[in-house]
């Protein structure tokens, strides 16, 4: 044996020690009692039973799935052709199954087809018996306040700006809390009613919310803050894909229309609560994505409409959808992002394109074959939204960051002549704002919104505004205010107005709603 080095002969000598200290401390335990020797797997004690496992009961439809097997399992060749083509057929299946998600559903819906999550709703609690900017800016930073609303001379709109910013953010709950919608909002109404604020909301996947703002908040103890409720919601989903747009009908105030990227115009009965497919393609694999829905005042059997290729439609719901009953034209060679019918003059409309144009359109003298506009202008950028009011003006945005009004009343638009066309160069816009517009990916588009009826002579409309604010404008491109409050984190970027009364409800990503009355 080799000799033993120091370092190995303390070593040896502490683990000595060591067991030394363990078995004193295992001795006075043992005579404590405290300490038992752990019995090994060949002691004689009891071993512990294993406790059964539940019998699993098998349903009598329940087919058994395949167990997965690797290509080597199965015999496939790496980078054969066998396995290139499953790879192309389990891609095709894949395919298969999410366009089969987005197809649209031509059937009728009652509410329990279409309900998704919050209140069911009844004819009496949804709409009663008495219903028949100035450039980029810092976050939450104003760019209209006190002083400017007293920079006028104007005593009309002098009183108007100090109503419009005497709104305020419906307190009852957080706005945080009222999820109208569970993704997106990319379009909103209100209905017309004026006895209480009925707000509808359609999301980028189909869902359509409905959020009624005459609710009152129950009343909590201090002590039970963890019980405290969420206002009364309801979400429905009628169609498949991104609702785009919306409106209820003047003269049909229990109606409402949506349109969606799924090709269908539906119509939602708010009475019976059942929706039915007022308009679509003849074939469900025919893909013509909606941009817009708009009827006349006049007319509430006539549906107009926009589709993200560039086409325009009109279509008589009382005739069965065939190619002749509805009328087509190919106005544009790219995206039609939104349009109005002029409320006054309902033959005029307005189109705005992702070919950077506002165009001005009679129906009086529409050629299928060469359809000609009766004017138009063209931005240093795309045009997003061209929205009409009654007295014959054209809002739009722009991606130039600009808002661009168009008075055709002063014009005299409403003695033009069938074929009356306004030399390009001359059709100007009247009145330009800067406005930033830059919404990206993840924010809805920012679109002008026009109170139909105002109950004054000064027309207004609302717009979002990137600062987490939404803008109130006038006619004449004076701004009115601008609506904000605690408890916004988000754009809201869905800006509308109600028909006549001074509500402005906001729409955000989150599918958040802010609501000022």
């Amino acid at each position: 044996m080799p000799e033993l080095s120091d370092f190995e002969k303390q070593r040896l000598a502490n683990i000595a020690e060591r067991d030394a200290l363990l078995k004193n401390l295992r001795l006075e335990a043992q005579s404590a009692g405290i300490y038992t020797s752990p019995k090994t797997t060949g002691s004689n004690g009891p071993k512990p039973k294993k406790k059964a496992a539940p019998k699993r009961v098998k349903e009598e439809d329940e087919s058994p799935l395949p167990r997965r097997q690797s290509s080597r399992i199965r015999g496939i060749a790496a980078e054969s052709e066998v396995a290139k083509r499953k790879a192309e057929d389990d891609y095709a299946a894949a395919k298969e199954v999410e366009r089969a998600k987005k197809m649209r559903r031509t059937d009728s819906f009652t509410q329990n087809d279409m309900f998704i999550a919050g209140q069911k709703l009844t004819g009496d609690s949804l709409i009663g018996v008495d219903v028949v900017t100035k450039g980029v800016a810092e976050p939450y930073v104003r760019t209209f306040d006190d002083d400017d609303i007293k920079k006028t001379t104007d005593k009309d709109l002098k009183a108007l700006r100090e109503e419009m910013n005497g709104l305020s953010l419906w307190e009852a709950w957080d706005p945080q809390r009222i999820k109208i919608t569970p993704e997106r909002v990319y379009t909103m109404a209100f209905h017309p009613s004026e006895t209480k604020p009925i707000i509808f909301a359609g999301d980028k996947i189909g869902h359509l919310g409905i959020f009624d703002a005459s609710q009152e908040k129950p009343e909590v103890d201090d002590e039970d803050e963890d019980d405290d409720p969420d206002p009364v919601l309801t979400t429905l989903k009628p169609h498949t894909r991104t609702i785009c747009s919306m409106m209820i009908h003047p003269s049909k105030p229990t109606h409402l229309y949506t349109a969606s990227y799924d090709s269908s115009i539906r119509e939602m009965d708010l009475e019976k609560t059942t929706s039915v497919e007022k308009f679509a393609p003849e074939s469900t694999s025919d893909d013509e994505a909606l941009s817009g829905v708009d009827m006349a005042a006049d007319d509430p059997s006539t549906l107009y409409f926009t589709t993200l290729d560039g086409g325009f439609g009109r279509y008589d719901t009382r005739s069965p959808v065939s190619e002749k009953a509805v009328a087509h034209w190919q106005l544009s060679e790219k995206k039609i992002g939104g349009f109005s019918l002029c409320p006054s003059q309902s033959h005029y409309f307005a189109t705005a394109s992702l070919d950077r144009t506002m165009r001005l359109w009679d129906l009086r003298k529409l050629s299928h074959k060469d359809p000609t506009p009766v004017a138009i202008h063209e931005s240093r950028l795309s045009v997003s939204h061209a929205a009409f009011n009654a007295a014959g003006q054209i809002a739009t945005s722009s991606y130039d960051d600009t808002l661009k009004l168009y008075d055709l009343g002063a014009k005299g638009f409403s003695s033009w002549k069938q074929g009356h066309t306004v030399p390009d160069g001359e059709f100007m816009p009247d009145t330009v704002v800067r406005h930033n517009c830059q919404t990206g990916r993840w924010v809805t588009i920012l679109r002008p919104q026009w109170q139909l009826n105002p109950q004054s002579h000064i027309q207004r409309f609302c717009i979002g505004n990137m600062n987490r604010f939404v803008d109130v404008y006038s006619g004449s491109g004076d701004q009115l205010a601008q609506l904000g409050g605690d408890g916004i984190t988000a754009v809201p970027a869905v800006a509308v107005f109600h028909r006549s009364k001074n509500w402005v409800a906001g729409g955000t990503a989150s599918g958040k709603v802010c609501l000022w009355m």
